[in-house]
């Protein structure tokens, strides 16, 4: 008797609920409503509501309208799942979503957007005195990332979902024929259209929103891989990838900082830029351990911060700060590197000569960087490699650079096109020996170009450092800072383009011949001697001997020789330093007294030579065709004179 009262309880139980249902429904959404305009200034609206089974509501026409601004967000319906003992307790709690036909729309009209409110700050608390601080990224980005996170539903399956991103200058549009998250799990396939770039990829990974920790992994979904937009337009660069693997694994927000810690992971990265390298920069395989902080004027990369290209390593430092200066720092170091995991691991292609060496022993290196932007001179740069006592060349790949120990055919390049070829060695009839070349020609060279090149390893890092200062100053490459091995490797063995891949190039080349004895300092500044430019298809001692004053390179005399270095660092402006009647003009009477000096200082020449010394020479040769037949003028190319006075000033220490 009992069990029929029971069951006829739960049978009116039933009933009541079926009849109230909708009422707790209507209750439910209220409050939800009430709950999202109350924390926005937005109106959220939700057309209508119905149970489409016991355990399922179907919502129709929902939207979200920021006031007096563009619509937000608009979908066509929500297939929601329910528990059925949260209709007991008099409030629906939707279990799972099936969202068809969304369409969020971010909209910036000048200053003013539709989604800036979602990231502000509570309106409530007391406003924040920011005028002495400057602008909070790591705020604002903290912000970002737990109003992303706290919105996360549990499980969401949505279809036909759109997003799009609207202003002045520039939109883009994102679709998503389906978008899965199911208790941490994250499933789409995505097609991203800005301008007139589209990336098709598909995204998988997981998320858990508690802890404001995600990983997710971007796949290209053709042929074509995913491509960076607006890299081109912004920096004339490209950026491309195969697959990318980012997560984020921990955030914290102390003292107005917020460091956030994850790791990336790049598969065949492509770079193209044309100050980085003249051709494509191709990474295979590539990743980060990154730890950032972002606070008022900071930005900064932690030293735990852990870069892998290919089988290197390194650890990164980096900073930025701006709070009353411009202030940079940077630090690389690695731990030992087998030296084969680090000829392997550069960029295929990038570095041709270096292709192919096989090595023992290991390598380590080290890079120190500061510099504050209101005083440059106190800039810091220090740079070191250093191998094991087994540290061994085994075999060469793509470039012998032991060649130039030897007879060797040399080509000259101009604007990336071979302009002339020609050996160097006794086989070429214009090929000088160093013995025969005039002392006062090689001691006037090492004076102006690199007065330390008998005594360093290849590099002189004050120079360098003056380098950065001037090119800082200037805002370009205005200077390169290089030694007489520097020059050398670059005209024998690399391009005359300024890029940094060239730059890396040389200075591991530089390295190799010098610090494993590869080459004599001797038959370096022969060679050197032999190749570099000294006028229109004027190349060597030789040629530059006759051409100019008609005469051997033995028999040069100390005007001569100086005239001979004051035209090295611009050859094809060899004019500018005459007149019409083959007179040197008189801005060169500095750059004489300069050199002369430090020539008789260094023991280089005699008292007397130098009180001897007046700036002019007599044109004999082939110059004098060209020169003294020009027009005349009475303009100084203060240009080329203020470029070889500051050549001398970077390296006279």
């Amino acid at each position: 008797m009992w069990a029929g009262g029971v069951l006829a309880f739960f049978l009116l139980l039933v009933v009541l609920l079926f009849a109230f249902r909708s009422r707790v429904l209507s209750y439910t959404i209220n409050r939800v409503v009430a709950k999202v305009e109350n924390k926005y200034p937005a109106d959220f609206t939700i057309g209508s509501a119905e149970f489409a089974s016991w355990n399922s509501v179907v919502l129709s026409d929902i939207s979200f309208v920021p006031h007096q601004l563009d619509t937000l967000f608009v979908t066509d319906s929500v297939h929601a799942t329910i528990s059925v003992g949260s209709i007991f307790r008099g409030r629906i709690v939707f279990k799972r979503l099936e969202v068809a036909n969304s369409y969020l729309t971010a909209v910036k009209k000048g200053d003013v957007t539709n989604f800036g409110f979602l990231f502000k700050d509570d309106a409530s608390a007391a406003p924040k005195d920011t005028t002495s601080t400057g602008r909070n990224y790591g705020a604002l980005l903290n912000r970002v990332i737990e109003t992303a996170f706290d919105n996360v539903p549990d499980q969401v399956d949505f279809k036909n979902l759109n997003a799009s991103y609207v202003s002045t200058n520039r939109t883009i549009d994102i679709r998503m024929p389906y978008l899965r998250m199911d208790d941490g799990n994250i499933a789409s396939e995505v097609s991203i259209r800005t301008d007139s770039l589209v990336n098709r990829l598909l995204v998988q990974g997981t998320i858990d929103p508690d802890d404001y920790r995600i990983a997710t992994s971007l796949y290209a979904a053709d042929t074509n891989g995913i491509r960076l937009p607006y890299i081109k337009n912004k920096f004339d660069a490209q950026v491309a990838f195969d697959t990318l693997r980012l997560s984020l694994n921990d955030k914290t927000f102390r003292k107005d900082v917020l460091t956030v810690r994850g790791a990336a992971t790049v598969d065949n990265l492509m770079l193209n830029h044309p100050k980085l390298a003249d051709e494509d920069i191709q990474v295979k395989a590539s990743a980060v351990d990154y730890v950032v902080k972002l606070g008022p004027n900071l930005f900064e990369i932690d030293s735990l911060t852990e870069v892998r290209v290919n089988k290197a390593r390194a650890n990164v430092y980096a900073a930025y700060q701006n709070e009353t200066s411009k202030i940079i720092d940077l630090k690389v170091s690695t731990k030992q590197v087998p030296a084969n995991n680090f000829f392997g691991s550069l960029p295929a292609g990038l570095f041709e000569n270096l292709e192919g060496i096989k090595a023992n022993g290991w390598l380590q290196y080290k890079l120190g960087f500061h510099v504050n932007m209101d005083s440059l001179d106190y800039l810091v740069f220090n740079s070191d490699l250093d191998a094991s006592k087994d540290f061994k060349i085994v075999e060469w790949g793509n470039t012998n650079l032991q060649k130039i120990n030897g007879s060797f055919s040399h080509t000259v390049y101009e604007y990336g096109k071979p302009v002339r070829t020609f050996t160097v060695g006794p086989a070429n009839a214009f090929y000088s020996p160093i013995h025969e070349i005039s002392p006062y020609l090689r001691n006037a060279i090492l004076t102006a170009e690199d007065a330390g090149f008998y005594s360093h390893n290849g590099f002189h890092e004050e120079a360098f450092r003056q380098a950065i200062i001037k090119n800082l100053e200037e805002g370009e490459f205005a200077r390169g800072g290089s030694t007489i091995s520097m020059q050398l490797v670059k005209n024998v063995f690399l391009t005359r383009k300024k890029t940094v891949a060239r730059k890396v190039e040389e200075a591991i080349i530089v390295w190799l011949m010098e610090n494993q004895d590869l080459v004599s300092k001797n038959r370096m500044f022969e060679v050197y001697l032999n190749i570099i430019e000294w006028g229109p298809d004027v190349y060597g001692a030789k040629d530059a001997s006759r051409f100019y004053f008609g005469k051997q390179p033995s028999e040069l005399n100390l005007a001569e020789a100086i005239f001979l270095t004051s035209i090295i660092p611009s050859p094809k402006r060899y004019r500018s330093s005459f007149d019409s009647y083959g007179n040197l003009r008189s801005h060169k009477a500095g750059y004489y007294r300069m050199i002369g000096g430090m020539m008789r200082r260094r023991g280089l020449v005699s008292q007397e030579e130098y009180e001897n010394l007046y700036p002019n020479v007599r044109l004999y040769g082939r110059a004098r065709d060209l020169i003294v037949t020009a027009q005349d003028t009475t303009a100084v190319d203060e240009e080329s004179s203020q470029y070889e006075l500051e050549t001398i000033d970077l390296l006279d220490f």
